[in-house]
């Protein structure tokens, strides 16, 4: 009797001590999930998805419409490389009304000058490395139709909404080519990260984003060729976040400090945006912790 209560007791102790071991495995297992902790930002807007099949991530008020800023600019150039038998070698005569946009409104510019004879692809890095409103209202004169600039500006911006309509976006509306928007130009976390994974299918946009610096050779009234000074590119993620791929820094009164990012590791793309950030420097900060958190969950 002794003998076989002792086998029992053997035998339950064993089966304690192999449930103990396989939870101790499990915990070592468990670790790295749930070392991923949800971040906090700074930014009253975020999302972040797996670009590789558009699942979230991270939301926060991720549907909640807001001011774009130069975020904006992205759908500027979508619209433009979507354009019917593109010429990026095309050239476009900068016109005085850029010029004098850019000066009234006190809005970042490229500074492309009067006269001077500017290729499509040479627009495109003025539009998105120093987020040059001249730019986009060169781009927006040349691609949309109309007798007269301001019909043609407004037939650009229809493209802007028509394009955001056919993404199946519900809370986007552009009414500017550069996010100086006349109080009907707004946009989501969520939509704006579609709208960049969009546009990061072309390769030509996927080159521009993600470079650094860039000097464009323009040919000047007299026919010379003009060197502008180095366009840096306002993104400073590409510098600071191992394997950044772009994509678009917005500012302005109503939308603060926006920034719409991407990164690739081990073959895996994260995309995300934050919204209304409180600095430059703390958009970059939240785009880091969300990049940092979406490979994480990626593992």
């Amino acid at each position: 009797m002794y003998g076989t209560q002792g086998a029992r007791l053997r035998r339950a102790a064993a089966v304690t001590l192999t449930a103990g071991a396989m939870l101790a495995t499990g915990a070592v297992a468990a670790a790295p999930a749930q070392a991923v902790t949800t971040p906090s930002i700074a930014a009253k807007g975020g999302y972040v998805m797996n670009d590789a099949n558009g699942a979230s991530l991270y939301t926060k008020y991720a549907d909640t419409r807001r001011s774009t800023g130069s975020t904006t600019k992205i759908m500027t150039a979508k619209v433009v490389l979507s354009q019917p038998n593109l010429n990026l070698d095309a050239k476009v005569t900068i016109q005085k009304a850029y010029s004098d946009y850019v000066v009234s409104k006190n809005a970042s510019q490229a500074h492309l000058i009067v006269g001077d004879k500017v290729t499509v692809r040479q627009l495109l890095y003025g539009l998105m490395l120093p987020s040059g409103c001249d730019a986009a209202y060169a781009l927006a004169d040349k691609f949309g139709s109309g007798t007269t600039r301001a019909a043609r500006v407004k037939s650009f911006i229809g493209k802007m909404n028509t394009t955001a309509r056919s993404l199946g976006l519900k809370n986007t509306h552009f009414d500017s080519f550069d996010g100086i928007g006349n109080g009907s130009n707004y946009s989501t976390p969520r939509d704006l990260t579609k709208i960049a994974s969009s546009a990061m299918k072309n390769s030509t946009f996927r080159t521009i984003v993600k470079t650094k610096k860039y000097t464009a050779k323009t040919i000047t009234k007299t026919g010379s060729t003009r060197t502008m000074g180095a366009w840096t590119n306002t993104n400073t993620l590409l510098s600071s976040y191992s394997g950044a791929i772009g994509v678009k820094t917005g500012s302005g009164p109503e939308a603060k400090y926006c920034l719409v990012f991407a990164a690739t590791r081990n073959g895996k793309t994260v995309i995300g945006t934050v919204l209304a950030s409180t600095s430059t420097t703390q958009r970059a900060t939240d785009a880091t912790k969300l990049l940092n958190y979406g490979f994480a969950r990626l593992g």
